[in-house]
């Protein structure tokens, strides 16, 4: 090597080292700007310090999990939207709306559940406990796509859908030929997917082919857009909403696509869905209002107009609160702190059903001390998970929480992706939130609390059957799997906080 070369390389290597130092040095004084888990902020720091450049752009679209702050910022959004919400005075189209609400607002003296309704008051401030709901359990999934395909097919004034995966397969083109066909009847059809979770159809142009359908708007959520300067792809709608007329809405676990349709010798994934009457409707249609105004910027005084806001009626007794969380201020978090009061304030059973299971350490915490005073704690998880590193994480907890005296059940195939909490018997908590740190920390979430005995009671006696058909995991054997698993485990559940 000649004299020359050997300065060049010099040289080289000279800046490489000062670029690795800068980005390195930016990702070190942006993770201590803001407070966040001491474990996800070293990860980050080692990832780039390994891989500087590489590291600092996936830190940019991954790891910086606050909302962009300039005009598509969905808190601004948010604040603006619920602006026109609270405008008073007769004229302003939501005012007799939220007086209804505000008249139907139920009450709870039972010794727990009070205190847990005001822990919700300060997480939903926006959103009250509401009675006169009635809440139906759809099961199996067949069936549950089945009643909301005949909701669509009996709309007579508006269809809104908001949902994290529209595959462009035999679900997502029968829904697709039936929302045009209720279009072409003039019924106003409104599909919000996350463009993440339905990248696939995106890609393949499957919403493009419609956008010529008139009354048939199809929008993308996204929080990436280059020519906006904005990079986040880590924050995503896994929202699962479906409001016909404002009169009768769906929640749950279900997204658009075949899996649930059982093919040959294998059988469809297994999900929960609800059915929702009463109140609780317009809260659903307002949050998918929220989203669609952040989208579009749409006339909001058009959007909470009454035609979409009707009377609601006396549909049971069931009351209702909405829980919304997402990385926003005003949500955030707000899923965990549910979940997180409701296991401290148990005094019997604690019930819990994710397909991701790999719960923040609060709620492992939580869940520990809860069977440590006595409480029958059950999880219940699938024993072949779809993202096979998800299921390491999760295994990788599953000594702490044994230990302690929680219980946990592994679902024999097929795959069950249903989210749901059962509290006493009492308190549901269901929607379309796992228990993970990407649901509870940065996805934006739609959640119900439903406080009711018979909602309770099906939704155990759901879980239960479920609990039947899988195999539960006890400390004695687990201690003796494989070191190799435990390698596994404890390499992903490492990992897990930064995905």
């Amino acid at each position: 090597m000649d004299a020359e070369t050997a300065v060049t390389l010099s040289q080289s290597v000279g800046y490489g080292t000062l670029v690795h130092a800068v980005l390195w040095l930016a990702v070190c004084l942006h993770l201590l700007l803001k407070p966040r888990d001491a474990r996800t902020s070293l990860l980050w720091i080692l990832f780039t310090s390994i891989f500087p450049i590489f590291g600092a752009i996936a830190y940019v679209m991954f790891g910086i999990n606050t909302v962009p702050s300039k005009s598509w910022q969905k808190q601004h959004s948010d604040t603006k939207f619920q602006r026109r919400q609270r405008l008073g005075g007769s004229t302003h189209p939501l005012a007799s709306m939220y007086a209804r609400r505000n008249a139907s607002r139920a009450t709870l003296d039972d010794r727990v559940l009070a205190p847990f309704n005001n822990i919700l008051d300060y997480l939903c401030a926006n959103h009250p406990l509401l009675g006169d709901n009635d809440i139906q359990l759809l099961e199996p999934a067949e069936l549950a796509l089945e009643a909301m395909f005949l909701s669509i097919r009996e709309a007579r004034h508006h269809i809104h859908i908001s949902t994290y995966i529209f595959n462009d397969d035999a679900v997502g083109k029968r829904l697709m030929d039936l929302l045009v066909e209720k279009a072409r009847e003039g019924v106003q059809v409104r599909v919000l997917y996350d463009a993440f979770g339905s990248a696939g159809a995106n890609l393949r142009r499957f919403f493009w082919r419609y956008r010529r359908e008139p009354n048939l708007e199809i929008v993308g959520f996204s929080q990436a857009n280059v020519l906006k300067r904005k990079f986040q792809i880590s924050l995503r709608s896994h929202r699962k909403i479906l409001v016909v007329d404002g009169t009768v809405a769906y929640t749950g676990g279900i997204n658009f696509h075949d899996s649930y349709l059982a093919k040959g010798d294998r059988p469809g994934i297994l999900d929960y869905h609800f059915r929702v009457l009463g109140p609780a409707v317009l809260e659903l249609q307002y949050t998918f209002m929220r989203d669609w105004f952040y989208m579009t910027e749409q006339s909001a005084e058009r959007l909470l107009s009454e035609c979409y806001f009707p009377e609601p009626a006396v549909a049971g007794k069931m009351a209702v609160r909405l829980l919304n969380s997402g990385p926003t201020r005003g949500e955030s978090a707000a899923a965990m702190n549910a979940f997180f009061a409701a296991i401290n304030l148990a005094r019997h059973q604690v019930m819990i059903l994710s397909p991701y299971f790999v719960p923040p350490e609060a709620l492992v915490l939580a869940l520990r001390q809860a069977a440590f005073r006595g409480v029958d704690v059950k999880v219940l998880v699938p024993s072949v998970n779809n993202h096979p590193t998800v299921q390491f994480a999760s295994q990788a907890l599953y000594a702490e929480l044994l230990v302690a005296g929680v219980r946990i059940f592994e679902r024999a195939p097929p795959f069950i992706h249903a989210k749901a909490a059962v509290i006493d018997d009492t308190v549901s908590i269901i929607g379309s939130a796992n228990f993970d740190p990407r649901s509870l920390y940065l996805n934006y979430e739609t959640n119900l609390v439903v406080c009711d005995d018979a909602c309770a009671a099906h939704v155990k006696a759901a879980i239960l059957r479920d609990l039947s058909q899988s195999v539960e995991i006890y400390h004695a054997d687990w201690r003796r799997r494989p070191v190799w698993r435990k390698f596994l485990e404890n390499f992903f559940n490492l990992f897990h906080p930064i995905a």
